[in-house]
């Protein structure tokens, strides 16, 4: 079974009843508004649910500078800018 519910892709791999998959979109919509696709597998009594989710918000990198964990340096203030510049990079020490 597959359809799409308000955006969401609902796939099932045995035929249930559209209310049954309507309820599991719902409950997954109500725990991860950011819900994508829904994928069920049914076994036995059991229903094995596998779910994507659209990233709510962009990855931003974050690093250690100088002590400071920071994603861009356009928060520093000069001082900080010039610490950064200056600091050394060494080499890995092989053995």
């Amino acid at each position: 079974m597959q359809c799409t519910y308000e955006g969401i892709k609902f796939t099932c791999d045995t035929e249930i009843e559209e209310t049954e998959a309507l309820n599991y979109v719902v409950y997954y919509v109500s725990k991860f508004p950011n819900l994508e696709s829904l994928d069920v597998k049914i076994d036995g009594d059991y229903a094995d649910v596998t779910y994507n989710l659209t990233p709510s918000q962009p990855f931003e990198r974050i690093r250690r500078i100088t002590g400071y964990l920071v994603g861009t340096l356009d928060r520093f203030n000069d001082a900080k800018r010039a610490e950064e510049a200056d600091r050394v990079k060494h080499e890995a020490v092989r053995s």
